[in-house]
């Protein structure tokens, strides 16, 4: 059974960081992009930023590029979001998502992942 737990979530003032955690478990970690997704009320799930497997590339939505990193650890099988500078309108749930792939490539597209977390909130005040 595969299973993606997200942590890391709060309360943030605008400007401050927060470092979020997906935890995963089923799957062969070492097969699987990953990727961070969010969704704040009344918007569409839109995607943030995601790794290929061996952690060498990454990719970021603009409104996030410069602020946000994703990582990886396959050790562990955990990947991370560092969020940097926040803003108010990073406030979102965001959600962490795994699609399997035979190439060292991610994907950007909500459609293209098989598993999702169950997400956490981050609420940024200003």
């Amino acid at each position: 059974q595969v299973q993606l737990v997200e942590s890391g979530g709060g309360l943030v003032q605008a400007g401050g960081s927060l470092r979020l955690s997906c935890a995963v478990s089923g799957l062969i970690f070492r097969r699987y992009a990953m990727g961070w997704f969010r969704q704040a009320p009344g918007k569409e799930r839109e995607f943030v930023a995601a790794i290929t497997w061996s952690g060498t590339r990454t990719y970021y939505s603009d409104p996030v590029k410069g602020r946000f990193t994703i990582s990886r650890d396959n050790a562990k099988n955990m990947v991370y979001l560092q969020m940097n500078s926040l803003k108010p309108e990073d406030a979102a749930v965001y959600l962490c998502a795994a699609h399997y792939t035979d190439y060292d490539v991610a994907r950007t597209g909500r459609y293209d992942y098989n598993y999702w977390g169950q997400g956490t909130q981050v609420t940024v005040s200003s």
